[in-house]
């Protein structure tokens, strides 16, 4: 049975504990709050620019280009955005699940690009080809960042490396619910557009020039997005992994501080009786 000084140390460390995990839920909150106006003010652009493409696409068939090129698919790309750190429930964890999951299922080779450490170390380890990895600053993903993988994965795709590139990241709902999503970016699905929305454009200065310019945009868009949506949810899920942490430290520190009382109180008794005993034998 644990003695009271074994108690009240147990009682500091709780103590230190709640102070660590209410400093890092107040950090999380504040990022959360940054990372949700981004992605609140991202989404209407990529909504507009999807629109766009359908609009494009009811126009009949669209011109030539590499990133719309559908080939047979012998080798997939993924690219994966996890974290580089932990302490953020299980965010991490059902990102590379669902990844694992869905390159067990594949019969051809899987290549991953890899953004966050944690699902760097996980599919290195385990031997997955890795093309290339990215740590992600703690304030969350970069458009510098967006514009260096999408780069690196169309030149996999242009060069023939890999014949279809998927990402896998995390859709940002709320704080409290974050849902694993794997979508396919390339080659490019032009977005179903209404019948008719596109009767009537005209292309200047040319059909090709204009996707030139509008594919590779909308492809990095598509990324930036994910980045910002899964930046979102890992501070989302950070936020009450620490709040869920807090509170469970403060139910120990309530039931450590009770039993350490009760132990105090039985010390004080079995004194109070040792001093009675002793003063009844001197009666006697």
């Amino acid at each position: 049975m644990a003695t009271l000084k074994q108690i009240r140390k147990r009682i500091r460390t709780a103590t230190n504990i709640q102070q660590i995990t209410r400093a890092m839920k107040l950090v999380a909150a504040a990022r959360l709050r940054r990372a949700t106006e981004r992605v609140l003010e991202a989404r209407p652009y990529s909504e507009k620019l999807r629109g766009l493409m359908g609009s494009l696409a009811s126009t009949g068939d669209l011109p030539p280009h590499p990133l719309l090129e559908r080939r047979e698919v012998r080798r997939i790309g993924v690219i994966l955005i996890s974290s580089d750190r932990g302490l953020a429930g299980s965010f991490n964890t059902n990102l590379i699940r669902k990844t694992a999951d869905f390159a067990a299922a594949q019969t051809i080779p899987v290549r991953l690009i890899t953004m966050g450490k944690k699902g760097t170390v996980f599919f290195t380890r385990r031997g997955y080809d890795v093309a290339k990895s990215m740590s992600i600053p703690a304030a969350g993903a970069r458009l510098s960042d967006a514009v260096e993988i999408t780069t690196f994965a169309r030149e996999q795709f242009e060069s023939g490396e890999v014949d279809a590139i998927y990402i896998c990241y995390s859709k940002f709902l709320s704080a409290m619910r974050q849902l694993p999503q794997l979508v396919q970016l390339l080659p490019i699905e032009p977005p179903e557009g209404e019948a008719g929305a596109g009767a009537g454009l005209e292309f200047e200065p040319s059909p090709e020039a204009i996707l030139g310019t509008l594919l590779p945009r909308y492809f990095q868009t598509l990324v930036w997005q994910a980045m910002l949506e899964s930046t979102a949810s890992q501070f989302g899920a950070q936020m009450t992994a620490m709040t869920s942490a807090t509170d469970n430290a403060g139910k120990m520190i309530s039931s450590l501080t009770l039993k350490a009382n009760r132990e105090r109180q039985a010390a004080i008794t079995k004194e109070i009786l040792e001093v009675v005993g002793g003063a009844e034998a001197l009666k006697a």
